[in-house]
This record gives C-alpha cells, structure tokens and sequence, in this order.
C-alpha cells in the first residue's frame, strides 16, 4: 500500500500528521495483529453516539471470539449520552462523534478530580445526502447553511428554500427543500451545526431523525429531500453531494483521500472516551478492547462499518498515551 505524506488539515487532523492512503482504503499494514492474552472477563457497556453503534458492534463481535465469556452492551442514543453514562460509572466506554463540550469535561472532572481519556478510533465524513437521481452537482457550506439554518451566519445572501434556487430545473422548479437531520441528543447534529451551519440554529422544518440510517432512509424516499449523516450510512439509494468549504471554492468529493488530506470540510474522527485515573494501569478488559481496537483486525472492522481506519502512526501515539505497548504482547509474559 503506497502511501503519500501530507500536512491533514481542519480540526483534530490537523495535529496528528498522518499519512495519506494514495489507493483504494485499506487496513495500515504497519499496525500489529491482534495478540489474545489470558484474564480477560467482565462487560462491556457502550453508551453513546448512534453514529457508532455499527462500530461498537463489530468490536464487539471481534473481541468476543477471543474472549467469549465477555458480556458485551451497547446502547446508542446519541453522543451526548455518553458523558453522563461514564461520570455515572453505567458505562465503560463513551463513543462520541464529536468531541466532549467543555461544560461536559468539566462536569467529569468534577466528579473524578481529572479529565477523562479520549482516544480517536476512526475517520469519518459527515455527508450531505440527496436521492441518487437528484441532479446537483455540489454544494457550498454558505449554501448548506442557508438550506438548513434561520440564522445564515455563514454569509449566504438569502435563504434557500426551493430546489431552483440551486439551479435545479424540470421537475425540481419550484419544490420546497425537504430537510432531513438528527435530534439534539446527537454528536453528528452538534457537529453539523458548529461546522455546516457555522454555529446557527435549525430551521423549525428539519424532520429530526432518531438515528443516522432514519435520515439516510427518510431522504432516499423523498425525491426532494436533503440531509446530512455519517458516510457509514451511505447507501445505494443515496448520494454524497460534494462540498466546497467556501463559496466559489473546489467542490470536493466525500472519498477516503480528501477525508485523509482534510480537504474534505466535514471530515472528523469518532472517538471513544474512557475514565482512566492518572498514573494507574487500565483494568484487563478496558485494556485489551482498546489494543483490539487500534489492532490490525480492529482497524478491519472500521472498514467494514463503513468508515476509515486510522494509520499506525495514530494508533501508536494513542496507545503509548495511554501506556499500552503497540506491538502484540508476548503470549507467555502476558500469562505470567
């Protein structure tokens, strides 16, 4: 697998410099297989992002052939159910598709007297969707805006409520918009709103959706429908608008490259956030789940959920932050 090296741009990619992936997406060979060891036992709950939720399962299912007697729970109803189930103690793992609010991190120190953990586990894109035979060619954040938020902040000159106003003409002249997104508990409608609709507010029109496939169906069966979602709940009936982060800018089309460059505008990491105390080991159970995670079987399964796998560069910054050694441990020291 070829790789490029590039500077990744826009929010948390920014500062982790990993490498690009030039062909077809596939699992960083560099990273290491997963090793079982022995002692391993107790639950898994999950508690948190509906983004993830195919994530947390396939983890799961690959975690449990090697530890079968582990219980597994996940429950996903939104991100912003993560930060309670973990200062509560009703959930060991948090995944979130959008990092914790301050107000949240402040709440968890709080309680606990430090910050808790978060660790980026994959990439994902959040896509504009419109049904497959919608003829748009793109779309700007400024226009992304103004069809979705009251406020406009991000400078488009009028509201865009009908599909010619796009530019769309036959069938689509003189159709409302129908919009489609997810309910306030979601980390994917917080962040649609901090980064695609520059911190406005919705308009009272958008059909709130419980889950992110709910969206991705609702507008695959609305021929003038529109909504936004994570690009691991594309499907057939559906299709990724391109984005362009400014008007006039370059449209840019929702692949694995521009995720990994950041040239995608709404490119993000998912994360999973745990409560680790400083200076103190990780429990077995928190411990090999998350070397499973960032493992090259770990790294296979976020391809198969429909998102991107992060390089073994990423995993070995996140493993070594947290103590845990990167290459498979040595079976019999880990028995000892």
């Amino acid at each position: 697998m070829k790789k490029i090296q590039a500077t990744l741009l826009g929010s948390a990619l920014a500062f982790l410099g990993a490498p690009v992936l030039a062909q077809a997406v596939e699992v960083d060979p560099e990273l290491p297989a997963y090793t079982p060891v022995s002692g391993v036992s107790g639950n898994i709950n999950s508690v948190g992002s509906d983004t993830m939720n195919n994530l947390m399962a396939f983890w799961a299912a690959g975690f449990r052939k090697h530890y079968p007697n582990v219980r597994v729970e996940v429950e996903g109803k939104g991100s912003s159910t993560a930060p309670p189930a973990l200062i509560s103690g009703t959930s060991n793992f948090a995944p979130m598709s959008r990092q914790m609010k301050s107000s949240e991190v402040d709440a968890f120190e709080k309680a606990f007297g430090y910050k808790p953990t978060s660790l980026p586990t994959s990439i994902d894109m959040l896509a504009v969707y419109v049904p497959k035979d919608n003829p748009i060619e793109g779309l700007s954040l400024p226009e992304v805006d103004a069809i979705f938020s009251t406020a406009r902040k991000g400078g488009y000159p009028e509201e865009i409520r009908t599909w010619d106003q796009l530019g769309l003409t036959g069938e689509y002249t003189g159709q409302p918009i129908s919009l489609y997104g997810r309910n306030s508990a979601s980390g994917t409608y917080g962040y649609f709103k901090k980064h695609a609709l520059f911190r406005g507010d919705y308009k009272a029109t958008v059909k709130e959706q419980p889950g992110s496939s709910s969206v991705v169906q609702g507008v695959a069966n609305d021929p003038f429908g529109i909504g936004y979602s994570g690009i691991g709940y594309k499907t057939a009936d559906v299709r990724a608008v391109p984005l362009a982060a400014k008007a006039g800018g370059p449209m840019v089309a929702a692949t694995a490259e521009n995720a990994y460059t950041g040239k995608y505008p709404l490119a993000r990491f998912l994360y999973l956030y745990i409560n680790k105390e400083p200076n103190r080991p990780l429990d077995p159970l928190r411990r090999e789940f998350i070397r499973y995670i960032f493992s090259r079987e770990g790294q296979q399964d976020v391809l198969k959920a429909g998102y991107y796998p992060v390089t073994a560069q990423i995993a070995e910054r996140t493993l070594k932050a947290l103590g845990l050694d990167v290459k498979p441990m040595d079976a019999g020291a880990a028995r000892d």
